[in-house]
């Protein structure tokens, strides 16, 4: 087996920030859809008791997967902890120790990106898709966007603001 990746050349032609804001924009996509499914009301009497306190829960654990992915973002384009905590109240050293690990998780996966399976045979990636195959993520967010924000009629809403060549 190889140790390069089917995408590595496709990654190759985005910046760390950019492949960094892809993985926001798409757990941001994430959080959108969970919200989503809080609104209708149609359906409450089949849940069951606590059902709808799961949804909420599951929402609020997408939004701190999104937060830990706007921090990654903001180091990749420069940020320092200090700007990033004041958007959290808190000290910089206190945001740094609470995002060390996603940062590190980040750091690694470029170094070492998948790992095999069980079986050995299988590659397993690190990085988070949108990262890993960032064409297939601009077409899919690009879509998105599109599809949900009437009237700007803009068909590259994500990929026209990374710093990458057209995909």
């Amino acid at each position: 087996m190889t140790d390069t990746t089917p995408y590595d050349a496709d990654r190759a032609r985005f910046s760390r920030s950019a492949l960094a804001r892809l993985v926001l924009c798409d757990h941001a996509v994430d959080v959108s859809k969970s919200a989503e499914g809080l609104v209708p009301t149609g359906h409450d009497p089949d849940t069951g008791p606590g059902g709808r306190v799961s949804q909420a829960a599951q929402l609020v654990e997408l939004a701190e997967r999104a937060l830990a992915s706007a921090v990654i973002y903001e180091r990749e384009r420069g940020s320092s902890w200090g700007e990033i905590a004041q958007y959290l109240g808190m000290e910089a050293g206190e945001a740094e120790d609470r995002f060390a690990a996603d940062l590190d998780h980040w750091n690694t996966a470029f170094e070492v990106p998948y790992r095999l399976d069980g079986t050995g045979r299988k590659r397993i990636p690190q990085l988070p898709t949108a990262a890993y195959d960032p064409v297939w993520a601009c077409k899919q967010l690009d879509l998105w966007a599109y599809l949900r924000h009437r009237g700007t009629g803009d068909k590259h809403a994500v990929s026209s603001g990374l710093d990458a060549p057209e995909a």
